[in-house]
């Protein structure tokens, strides 16, 4: 690529290397698309993300990369711990039902290098160390024709596309950058704080590998994921304002952390004879949406599209969904099965239906105790200025009372779900939870009472798009 024309084409442009972009790559190179994927870093690199999701065995069972996955040896996440608010919970995932009785706790450069490789072993031409600097668009149509992008070594070039995935993270090469049309929640203007330990002692009571969780008793909460390098990655979520106002007064990031893990007794008790072997990381404002996944010529997929607070552990769900609606989208249009309209009313239909039931339970999980009253009302403190595009009302209503929601569920999974995670542990209160693994449940929209714009997924004898009424 470096080395001959500077201006190449491709059926498909993916920029960015992540799950999403390796995702989006790999389906469409299984069916014999031409797709280049340029990725600005060199893999491993690092990321945060690291506890996934059940909804990830049969993506990567459509991918082909499961036996890849497998044989990294990362811990088997069987389920999610809860110390919330004075009550404790054990979520196991053998109880989801069938298909869905583990995910992983991966690092998350080991297992993003598994993806790119396998989409490299797919026939993904992947570029790594280069940046796409800038999308060119048609003057007359406004439709993404071109990625110009210049290397590492100082090599440049353009190369035009007939589609782009835009799956660049959080840089968000077009809805950030050039589009502009990043949305940031108020409601969740957070900041996450974290490190890694070596040497904490399990947690009594949890499912083998699973997240823990902690809520304060002020703001804020803490997540525990072991991992098999045998380190844990302990993080704090707190408001902005919480966060700010306590490094001021205690002197700093550290000691900020170090005061709000001594606030925790159960989980400080499980650190007393650890040891934090790296620095602390930070990141704020990570809960956000762009008013548009797709446009002409371009689809926003993963993190480019939209991110939530990590409460839930989303970030890998929604990011390899997208990919693959994403793939669905562009292989039905390319082979003339429905019409590009079509097509992108499918994707920004499908990943947004995706998105607001996630957004929803987000904001109902940390008002959990207040009751439904409570919750509603913090979804509409949530929505102000997204009730009309996201149908939260609607959304929050179907959840909250374990009604199919018209969406994106099948027969009782909600109703089943919501049964399960409002078993706490034994000899303690029976108080209601909603939570970790909701997402995981998500059914992909196969079956036409599930289509969206007319549309349903088709996943033989390829992946594509099909009319709800065929």
């Amino acid at each position: 690529m470096h080395d001959g024309d500077p201006r190449e084409e491709t059926d498909v442009l993916v920029v960015g290397g992540g799950p999403a972009g390796a995702t989006a790559a790999a389906l469409l190179a299984r069916q014999g698309f031409g797709v280049t994927l340029l990725e600005k870093a060199r893999f491993p690199r690092y990321h945060i993300g690291e506890s996934l999701l059940p909804s990830l065995l049969p993506l990567l069972d459509l991918l082909g990369a499961r036996e890849a996955v497998e044989r990294r040896g990362f811990v088997r996440k069987t389920g999610a711990f809860y110390d919330w608010g004075g009550q404790e919970w054990a979520l196991r995932f053998d109880g989801l039902g069938p298909g869905a009785p583990y995910s992983f706790q991966v690092v998350r450069g080991e297992f993003d290098r598994t993806l790119l490789d396998h989409a490299r072993d797919q026939g993904v031409r992947v570029h790594e160390e280069t940046a796409v600097r800038a999308v060119e668009f048609d003057d007359d149509e406004g439709r993404a024709t071109a990625g110009e992008w210049i290397s590492a070594a100082g090599h440049q070039g353009v190369t035009s596309f007939r589609y782009l995935v835009d799956a660049s993270g959080r840089a968000g090469l077009l809805t950030a950058r050039q589009l502009r049309t990043r949305r940031f929640h108020d409601a969740f203007r957070n900041v996450a704080t974290w490190g890694y330990w070596r040497g904490a002692k399990p947690a009594p009571d949890a499912p083998e590998g699973a997240i823990r969780l902690y809520s304060l008793p002020d703001h804020g909460w803490f997540w525990a994921i072991p991992l098999h390098d045998g380190t844990v990655s302990v993080g704090l979520v707190t408001d902005k304002h919480s966060f700010t106002e306590g490094r001021r007064l205690l002197g700093g990031t550290d000691a900020f952390y170090a005061d709000r893990l001594a606030r925790t007794p159960a989980l400080a008790g499980l650190l007393a004879d650890a040891d934090r072997v790296t620095g602390l990381r930070v990141e704020s404002d990570y809960s956000y949406v762009a008013d548009k996944f797709c446009g002409p010529g371009w689809f926003a997929a993963g993190d480019a599209a939209c991110f939530l607070d990590p409460l839930l552990s989303t970030g890998v769900h929604l990011a390899m969904h997208s990919g693959m609606l994403a793939a669905a989208s562009i292989a039905a249009t390319l082979r003339r099965d429905v019409g590009e309209s079509e097509a992108a009313s499918f994707y920004q239909g499908a990943y947004r239906h995706a998105y607001e039931r996630l957004l929803v339970l987000v904001g109902a999980f940390y008002d959990i105790h207040q009751g439904r009253d409570d919750h509603f009302r913090r979804a509409q403190r949530l929505s102000h200025r997204d009730q009309r595009p996201l149908r939260l009302h609607e959304s929050f209503l179907h959840i909250v009372t374990g009604m199919e929601d018209l969406h994106d569920t099948q027969g009782d999974t909600v109703a089943r779900l919501f049964g399960a995670l409002k078993e706490p542990l034994a000899g303690h209160e029976r108080v209601g939870l909603g939570g970790h693994g909701a997402s995981a449940m998500t059914p992909w929209p196969t079956e036409p009472e599930h289509a969206v714009a007319g549309l349903r997924l088709t996943l033989e004898p390829h992946l594509g798009l099909s009319r709800a009424d065929a």
